[in-house]
């Protein structure tokens, strides 16, 4: 099912030393886990977490993962980290996430933006497996902010 107006819910994330390189610029690797963090935390606010998939037997697997890279990130920048639910399949999930930098700027700016289309499958063999109608339509409903 295609959402039409996903709703979007954002955290914030300061750039600590660990994120980045000698230059202080945050390390293009860090951008998946800023994504998969605000993707996992989106599912939790539309009540289908990891505890709850694990529950039905359940696991999610990263089937692609897309990013594209903007602007730098700098140590001790504020993050804001966007995330929607842009596609839930009979056995997947596509979620979309912006990155900004928050700061003196009248506006946030746009440092990465990106998707990860996730596989449902059997927690124990791996096998792709349909989502049950219980997560499915709490995955639809769009949550309040």
């Amino acid at each position: 099912m295609r959402l039409e107006s996903p709703a979007s819910a954002s955290r914030r994330h300061r750039v600590e030393h660990v994120d980045t390189d000698a230059s202080g610029v945050v390390h293009f690797s860090r951008y998946a886990s800023l994504l998969e963090t605000a993707a996992l935390e989106e599912l939790e606010r539309r009540g289908s977490d990891l505890v709850k998939l694990e529950g039905q037997g359940l696991d999610l697997r990263v089937r692609e993962l897309r990013i594209r890279y903007r602007e730098a990130a700098r140590f001790q920048d504020w993050l804001r980290l966007e995330a929607r639910l842009e596609h839930v399949g009979p056995a997947s999930l596509k979620l979309g996430v912006a990155v900004y930098r928050e700061g003196p700027a009248p506006e946030p700016v746009l440092l990465a933006s990106g998707s990860l289309d996730l596989a449902v499958v059997n927690r124990e063999s791996g096998d792709p497996t349909c989502l049950p109608p219980n997560l499915s339509s709490a995955l639809e409903r769009s949550p309040s902010p």
